[in-house]
């Protein structure tokens, strides 16, 4: 049985998906040409990686002449909400407690990180704090 295909992103479908995100509609050539030439990939190679992520639904196209152009379906914030979702699934245990322990556990998070990311709190748990109230206001 062959191994099931994997709706995350692999390295190559993410550099090319960045392409999309920043360029917008474009041909395989434009990708092709809008990478840089120390890593650039053969034209065939990003045809058949487009076709893959268009098999996963992050890429739709339509025909231009002779030419196919290319779209991303999926928003960059979508596509890292998701990649973030199957790695707390897979390594976390679906815990957003334990993935930001191993985050601030290492060691390497930065004063201006670690500034922004108390915000990132403080405003989680006041956006969560009218909603807490609204289940409880019924009772009353």
């Amino acid at each position: 049985m062959p191994p099931r295909r994997s709706n995350t992103l692999t390295e190559a479908e993410l550099r090319l998906m960045r392409l999309l995100w920043r360029l917008g509609e474009c041909s395989v050539q434009d990708l092709v040409s809008a990478m840089p030439a120390d890593g650039r990939l053969a034209y065939n190679s990003v045809l058949t990686t487009i076709r893959i992520l268009e098999s996963k639904g992050y890429v739709e196209h339509r025909q231009d002449g002779r030419a196919f152009l290319y779209t991303a379906v999926v928003a960059e914030h979508d596509a890292q909400q998701s990649e973030v979702r199957h790695v707390i699934g897979r390594f976390f245990e679906n815990s957003r407690e334990k993935l930001m322990l191993a985050v601030l556990g290492d060691g390497q998070v930065s004063a201006e990180e670690l500034a922004r990311l108390k915000q990132a709190i403080a405003d989680a748990e006041a956006a969560a704090q009218p909603a807490a109230q609204d289940e409880e206001e019924p009772g009353q």
